[in-house]
This record gives C-alpha cells, structure tokens and sequence, in this order.
C-alpha cells in the first residue's frame, strides 16, 4: 500500500514539474527537490528526466544539470537509452564536450542518435577534427549523420569537402532530405561551382524538394553566387510562394552581381507584395542606392528601415553611413555615425566604415583622428580598418603615414597585407611620384600581383608621364586580363601624350581583334524627387538635348571670360585644335551638370555621379563653373567624391 502511495504522489510530483517546465521552470530548485525527495531503489519517469535537461539547457544552467545528473546515477535512470541521450544532449548544447566525450564512453546502449548527438556537439563547437573522428568510427549511419556532416562543413566555409561528404551520402543509397540539399548547395554557392551546383539541382528535383522553401532559397542563391541571374529568379518563380527569405536571396544576388537597379525595382515588388523587409533585405537595398548614387531613394529606404525598427542594427547602419558618403552627403554619414555610437565605447564596424567614408571624399586628416581615436578607446583595428585607413591617406596625398600604418598593420597587430592592402599602398606611392618603390614593392610582395595592381602602376605611369615605365607595366596588365579595356585605353592615351600615333594606332587595331570595346563615359544627375537623368559622352538622346547644348555653350564662353583654357592635351586622337575643343566640351559630366543647372533651383547642391575618372580638363572647367554661378557640384568618379565650390575643389587638384 505504501509503494502505491508513493508511485502516486511521484506520479502527481513529476505531472506538476512538467505542467511547470512548459511555463517557467525553475529549474535549480526542482531539482533540489528532486534529489531529496527521491529514495533508492524508486525509478525516475524518463519524461520528466527529459523535461528537466531541457529546462537546464534554456537556462544554461550547469550546476543544476550536475546535481540532476546525480539523482540519475543514483536512482539507476542512467542505464536508460532515453533518458541518457538527453543527459548527452544537455552536456553538448552546454558546450560540456569533455564531459559529453566521457558520458559516451561509458554508455552501455548507444544506439546511433547517441553518435549523432555527439556529433552535433563537436561541429556546434568548432571542432570539426573530432567530428570527422567520431564518424569514421561510427559502425552505422544515417541521414541525419551525413547532414550534420555536409552542414557543418558547410558552415565553417569546408565547402569542397562538404560537397565529398554529400556525394559519398548519395553514393551510399541515402536519400538526402531538404536540409542536406540546402547545405549542399551553400557549398556549391560558396565555391562557385555551377556544375556542382546543377547536381544538386537534380538531385533536388529526383527527392521532390525543388520547390521547399529551404532547398529552393538555397538553390536560387547558388544560381545568383555562380552570376546565373536568370536561372536564380526562375526557381523563384517555379515555388508556390514567396517570402522574405527567397526576396532576400533576389535581392542579394541581384546586388552582388552587379545589378543594383534590379535590386531596387526588386525591393519595391516585394513592399507591393506585402512582404515585410528584415535586416539582410535593407543592407543589400541601400548597398545598392550606394552603387547608383541615388540619394532621394536611400533616403527613402532609410526611413523605411526606421519604421521596420531595424535601423539601429550594425550593419543596416555602416550601410547608411556608406550610402550617404557615396551620394556626396558626407555630413549624413556623421550623423548617422554619431548617432550610432555610445558616449562611451566607439563600435569597430561602424568606425572602419565612417573612415572609409571620409577616405572617399579626401578627408584623411579626418580619417586618422577617428582611427586614433579609436585605438585610445581600446577598440584592435580590423584589416578592413587599415585598409579604409589606407585609401585615406592615398585620396589625400599622406604618403608618410600611409606607410606608417602600414607598417603597424604589421609589426604591432601582427596582420598580414592582402592584395587590396598592397594595391592601396602601390597607390598612394604612385599619387606621390615613387613608381620605382611602386614596382618594386609589387615585385617584392609576399601575395601573386592581379591586373588590377598593375594597373593601378599604370595609372600612375600616366600621370607622371614615365612612358617608358609604362610600357613595361602594360605588358603585365595585358597578360593577366588581356579583356579590360580601361588598360588599353590608358596605353593608348599615354603613347598619344607624346604623339606616337602610329602605336596609338596599333594599340586600337588589337583592341578591334580582340573584340574589346571601350567603356563609355555615362554620367547621371538625380533631381529633387529622385528622377535620374542619364548622359553619354557627345551624346544627342536626351529630350532638351538642343536647350543643354545651347546653355553649355554659353557656359563655356562665359568661363573663358575668367581664364578657362581648355585642356586639348586630354583629347587623345589626331584632329584638329577646335574639334579637340568641341570634343572636350562634350564630355558628359559637363552636359550632366548643364543639365542640373537649367533645371534645379538655384540654392540646391549639384550632385553628378560617373563611370570613369574625371579628366583634368572637367576638373579645371567645373571649378571655374562653380565659381561664376555660386553653386555647390559635387562630382563622384570611379575613385573619390570633389566638392566644388567658389572655385576650388575639395581634392587640392590631387586626385
């Protein structure tokens, strides 16, 4: 009779901790409670072992798991399979791993959840050396094993080997599930291998998975990471329906391949569809407002952010403080940096992306007091740091200190340069007129030189007039992308400097039997309501076409008037002196700006964006058009923002 009594108040005693577990469980003193009331030779309900561990994990409570894993020793609950898969699961999901290590070894019915668990608990905790271990130990296996295996290789960026991981799964007859697809296809996306990726695919489609929401976001963001744009919407559109997550990976895949203006109309499909943007969604939005230059619809995606109550995360801010510096407002990039940080402690992301911002507009002074700043305040620059501290001091002719921290990149915090370091640094020797330290460092460097660095050499080739140099860089450009027309454009243009026009000519004749085409010079001017207005060097298509031509005639009379000399040494073809002039004056940030002027009202900031560099001739022309009409221009060109007004330029003419 006494035993029935007991069995019935243990019955009631473990109904209310588990009637409890599922509201707040107070894990610490039910198990207290547990361990004094529990007798010898009385078993535990294995539910309410479970319940237990589990309130113990939520909490992250370890010294109560402890006590509980006593009365199970004590009680002889441990020889249960169930009961001891979730005394593993707890130790692992505490990060308890040589205790779980322990507990696993003297399991005396493991079965293979046990490994799984275990499994689990090594890649959540990094140490994937063990987990590769524990699995070619393991004598059975089944889908969930190959998963956490694909997954978690997968997650550390091991992407080749989670890809061998899932075809030895399929190898072996298991038929993979949507969590194993989707980890592949990160791999497959994370390698860029699209013939891995449609693999996957078919795979996908053989197990009926291509439209699950998982498989088929992964899938569409594989196709977008391997620049198959189309394909990537296509699987999108084949799904029953869209939500944030595959809007998401549209969005993202648009911007990351280029296609910022897709990722804006995008972005506007899915407020239409009701959809409601998260963080990733705004980063990758005003990231490309940022590459468009279009400052009325960051605004716009700004307080949209604000009203979604996700404008005071991290990233969504270091995007804004790059979007607003990018669209010439250097001033609402302070703002939002100042409004980001406490009184007290200055955060890194945001102070590597506010120097970046002053670097872009030439501010380098301004850059280094915010990087000094930071460093007093204890905040360990990152590599990003140094390489937005970097291109400050190059865009601001601080040659000296940009070696200087170059030099603390690596002696103090033990960074190694990247190649966009080095590129930097190559650079800011070039600006400076030291092209032979320039060519020597790239010959010197620790890291294979690209197309890119040289090229940067043979910028700086043209500006300093070293043509002999420049033949020679030239040769290592040509050879590592022999397709990019800006370098044989620089070639040609230097060769024209000293009026070599039969290898000017010669330059031409291989870029036609290469098939490379030079990229145009496009600028765009966005008016007070966001409408963009686009404009071609010399070109005729826009609709007050003859009303721009008149006026920037007019304006280039009136500027001669104060001492504008036009600069025919930037018209790189053999013609005539008046035909170099009408050449120059149709250089299209000039009709951009003509444009601007007719049309917006007199105390409003021009604002011009352009594919390409601006030439010295444009420099020197917008100067003087700032000063005779009192206006404020602000220039972006592929390398930097100038600030134009009352006749001088925010560069110092060093750019």
């Amino acid at each position: 009779m006494a035993q029935i009594l007991s069995k019935i108040s243990r019955r009631r005693w473990d109904e209310s901790v588990i009637s409890r577990s599922r509201g707040s469980l107070k894990v610490k003193e039910d198990c207290l409670q547990l361990r004094r009331e529990t007798l010898p030779g009385i078993s535990l309900e294995p539910n309410l072992v479970s319940q237990l561990l589990q309130g113990c994990i939520t909490n992250q409570s370890l010294k109560p798991a402890q006590q509980l894993h006593a009365v199970i020793i004590t009680t002889g609950a441990a020889s249960d399979r169930f009961t001891s898969n979730h005394l593993l699961n707890m130790y692992a999901k505490l990060r308890q791993l040589p205790t779980a290590s322990a507990l696993f070894k003297t399991m005396a019915h493991k079965n293979i959840m046990s490994s799984n668990i275990l499994l689990g608990g090594f890649i959540q905790n990094e140490d994937l050396e063990a987990a590769r271990q524990l699995f070619d130990e393991m004598p059975d296996r089944n889908v969930a094993t190959w998963n956490a295996m694909v997954t978690g290789m997968a997650q550390y960026g091991f992407n080749t080997e989670g890809l061998e991981y899932f075809a030895r799964m399929t190898r072996q007859g298991f038929r993979p599930d949507e969590f194993g697809l989707a980890s592949a296809l990160r791999s497959c996306a994370g390698l860029r291998d699209i013939a891995s990726g449609q693999q996957v695919h078919a795979c996908a489609v053989v197990c009926g998975y291509e439209t699950d929401p998982c498989v088929g976001s992964s899938l569409a963001h594989m196709y977008m990471k391997c620049g198959r744009l189309e394909e990537g919407e296509g699987v999108f559109k084949a799904m029953p329906m869209l939500n944030a997550v595959s809007c998401n990976t549209i969005i993202t895949g648009r911007a990351q391949n280029g296609d910022a203006e897709g990722a804006v109309d995008y972005f506007s499909c899915m407020r239409r569809a009701g959809l409601k943007p998260d963080q990733v969604t705004f980063v990758s939005v005003i990231s490309s407002c940022s590459d468009l230059g279009i400052l009325a619809q960051g605004q716009q995606v700004h307080a949209q952010a604000i009203r979604n109550g996700v404008d005071a995360a991290v990233p969504v801010r270091s995007s804004l403080i790059s979007m607003y510096s990018k669209c010439g407002c250097l001033v609402d990039s302070a703002r939002v940096f100042r409004e980001s940080n406490d009184a007290d402690r200055l955060d890194l992301v945001l102070c590597s992306a506010m120097v970046a911002a002053y670097g872009f507009h030439g501010r380098g002074q301004e850059a280094i007091e915010l990087f000094e700043r930071m460093v007093s305040d204890g905040i360990e620059p990152s590599e990003v740091t140094f390489l937005s501290l970097l291109y400050a001091c190059c865009h601001s002719g601080l040659k000296d200190k940009g070696m200087e921290y170059l030099e603390l990149m690596c002696n103090r915090y033990s960074m190694k340069p990247t190649l966009r370091h080095y590129t930097c640094v190559v650079d800011l020797l070039g600006r400076s007129g030291c092209l032979d330290k320039a060519e020597a460092l790239i010959k010197s460097m620790p890291v294979s030189a690209d197309a890119v660095i040289w090229k940067t050499l043979l910028s700086a080739c043209k500006t300093h007039k070293k043509v002999e140099m420049a033949e020679r860089v030239a040769e290592h450009v040509l050879r590592l992308d022999p397709q990019d027309s800006a370098s044989y454009v620089l070639l040609s243009n230097i060769r024209a400097t000293k009026e070599k026009w039969d290898d000017v000519s010669d330059v031409r004749r291989a870029m036609r039997e290469r098939r490379v085409r030079k990229e145009p010079g496009i600028s765009w001017v966005e008016l007070q309501g966001g409408e963009v207005h686009q404009f071609a060097t010399g070109g005729r298509s826009h609709p007050k076409q003859r009303e721009i031509n008149r006026f920037l005639g007019e304006l280039m009379s009136k500027i001669r008037e104060f001492g504008y000399v036009p600069d025919r040494s930037m018209v790189y073809h053999d013609m005539e002196d008046e035909e170099k002039e009408f050449s120059l004056a149709q250089h299209s940030e000039k009709l951009a700006i003509a444009f601007a002027l007719l049309i917006m009202p007199p105390e409003t900031p021009i604002r011009v964006m352009k594919n390409l560099r601006v030439c010295n001739d444009c420099h020197v022309a917008i100067k003087f058009i700032s000063r005779i009409t009192e206006r404020e221009i602000v220039v972006r060109d592929v390398s930097r923002f100038h600030h134009f007004r009352d006749g001088e330029c925010s560069c110092g003419d060093y750019w």
